[in-house]
């Protein structure tokens, strides 16, 4: 596995993956995201995300604003360490940077607790 920076190349994939129901349910922002969005958002964010490549494929992206770990792995990746991965590689990047976390969201709480990265139940 290995973490790259964003490229208008992956988006896509981040705002597909972002926006699917099995995901979209835990992020604190309930909206749906155009395309068009997407673009202006990763013009201005990108240098703060990453995406997982397995392979040279994209299966997961973290990125983190104003401290705010966002962070999502592909459904056909789950289990498989993806998650602890992009933890554990964005939080030395970002210090400093927390989870805000659903309190319903134990698959993020134990991921969280796992790597060892400081978050806080929402």
């Amino acid at each position: 596995m290995e973490l790259v920076k964003v490229e208008e190349k992956y988006y896509e994939f981040i705002r597909d993956l972002r926006s699917r129901p099995e995901n979209s349910k835990w992020f604190l922002q309930q909206v749906e995201i155009t395309p068009e969005q997407q673009v202006n958002y990763m013009k201005k964010y990108s240098s703060n995300y990453r995406v997982c490549l397995l392979y040279g494929e994209p299966v997961g992206y973290v990125g983190v604003i104003d401290q705010d770990i966002r962070i999502c792995t592909h459904s056909d990746f789950l289990g498989k360490g993806v998650g602890s991965f992009m933890l554990s590689e964005i939080h030395k990047v970002f210090p400093g940077c927390i989870g805000k976390i659903m309190k319903n969201n134990v698959a993020s709480i134990n991921l969280f607790k796992k790597c060892n990265v400081p978050y806080e139940l929402i």
